[in-house]
């Protein structure tokens, strides 16, 4: 694993953003959660990401700590992806923001805002 460069962060939630936050590392971390998966799987799983986008993400990831990467010594050489014991203490925020969107998808529902589904 790579050293991370310090960093000054202004505040905890400004860390929390750069390590964990973006468009596709939560979906990343959440697809985690239930376990260890290949890339091929997290790409189907996340849908809409490119092989280079989710590379360079997982690297991030793994440069923070939050996931580990494992390399199998075999033809053709398999690759998977886990949280770390760190990364696992992620568990209750992603939580939040599944609630969170659970909650806000209903109140759109209810409120008739449902611009997504247009």
């Amino acid at each position: 694993m790579k050293k991370q460069a310090t960093h000054e962060y202004r505040c905890t939630v400004e860390a929390t953003v750069v390590v964990a936050g973006g468009k596709w590392k939560p979906l990343i971390i959440y697809y985690l959660l239930s376990g260890t998966k290949r890339f091929g799987e997290l790409r189907k799983l996340i849908g809409g990401i490119t092989q280079r986008s989710l590379t360079l993400q997982l690297r991030e990831l793994e440069s923070h700590g939050i996931i580990s990467r494992e390399v199998f010594a075999e033809v053709p050489p398999r690759v998977e992806y886990s949280l770390t014991e760190f990364g696992l203490t992620l568990t209750p925020v992603l939580n939040a923001m599944k609630e969170w969107g659970d909650s806000y998808l209903i109140w759109q529902e209810i409120n008739g805002n449902n611009k997504h589904a247009e």
